[in-house]
């Protein structure tokens, strides 16, 4: 029976990477996949990883309906087995409800990657669907690291190394030329995460990570 997985972890977890390893394998297997992808690092229709791997993928739109496209590619006389769909955080709700359906009418097996909260520690549309719709949520056991040693639960958005809590929920960083506004994206625990503490404020000296966040009682 085909399923609709959802794998999930923070920043830096190895999701990208597990994405194109599993497509890697199908492929051997003699399987046919489809690639998808929505505001990747590398730009439009590529799907990247960390490590330096990347592959041309289908860009989600928002205009795409992906059942429709699935379809129609089927109708043409394509094989279709799977579909990897990277960055399905920034998917709509109703573009993950038709991965359901491309699932349960069509039989073709489906594996979400994405990040559940923005740097504002709240869900993405995408991924709040996923989880309510997904056969199964693997939380992948790579663990993302804070500046710290502690293990990374948050993602941080950060402009010229502080960290910022404001501004639209997606906007793409960590760009292949590193320009964009000069901004990015950083995994901290919760403790360094509520504290602003990103790793150039702790490496500039400006906080100690064991400061109180209250003053010093007498």
């Amino acid at each position: 029976m085909a399923e609709l997985v959802f794998f999930t972890g923070t920043m830096d977890c190895g999701k990208s990477t597990l994405a194109l390893q599993m497509d890697h394998n199908a492929r051997q297997r003699g399987l046919a996949g489809r690639l998808f992808t929505c505001h990747d690092r590398a730009g439009d229709a590529t799907l990247s990883s960390r490590l330096g791997l990347a592959v041309s993928a289908i860009e989600v739109k928002p205009d795409l309906n992906l059942q429709r496209h699935v379809v129609s590619e089927m109708t043409s006389g394509a094989r279709i087995d799977y579909l990897i769909c990277d960055e399905a955080q920034f998917y709509s709700a109703e573009q993950v409800e038709q991965l359901g359906r491309i699932v349960d009418d069509l039989g073709v097996e489906v594996y979400a990657f994405g990040i559940l909260t923005d740097f504002r520690t709240r869900l993405f549309e995408g991924s709040q669907r996923l989880v309510e719709m997904a056969d199964r949520v693997e939380i992948l056991q790579v663990q993302a690291l804070c500046w710290c040693g502690r293990r990374g639960t948050h993602n941080a958005r950060t402009v010229g190394g502080a960290m910022v809590t404001e501004g639209e929920q997606v906007v793409v960083g960590d760009t292949k030329d590193g320009t964009a506004l000069d901004l990015g994206y950083e995994v901290l625990c919760r403790r360094h995460h509520r504290r602003g503490m990103t790793a150039q404020v702790a490496n500039a000296g400006a906080l100690s990570p064991d400061v109180l966040p209250f003053g010093a009682q007498s």
